[in-house]
């Protein structure tokens, strides 16, 4: 009997341990907000991710309502904390802005996506 609980939880753990090894890295949250309003215009853009990333094979990007990129292009993966990525603003005037990116987890998932914040005064 104790054989067979002994087999059952090496596999219950087994399977876990598998399962948590083939998770993507999905966006956890943003700051600015996915979908925010923000008073005074962020100097940079942070994104959480649920997953270690690849920090050559992942970018951020952000452009205003016209399509053209206004963030400074120095976007990486924090070095004390692989599941940030981030990048850098030139001073934003009032409008929509899209954040794209772009990521790339150590378990070699990819995943990405977009989504909007607003400065408003």
């Amino acid at each position: 009997m104790a054989r067979w609980l002994g087999a059952g939880l090496l596999a219950s753990l087994l399977l876990a341990v598998a399962s948590g090894a083939g998770a993507h890295a999905f966006l956890d949250r943003a700051e600015p907000r996915v979908g925010g309003h923000v008073r005074t215009p962020p100097a940079q853009v942070t994104l959480w991710f649920t997953e270690r990333l690849e920090p050559a094979y992942s970018r951020v990007k952000v452009v205003n309502e016209a399509g053209q990129q206004v963030d400074k292009g120095d976007a990486g993966v924090d070095a004390t904390d692989p599941r940030v990525l981030r990048v850098s603003l030139v001073p934003l005037r009032s409008g929509p802005y899209k954040v794209i990116w772009r990521v790339l987890s150590v378990d070699t998932h990819v995943t990405e996506g977009d989504f909007t914040f607003r400065v408003a005064p």
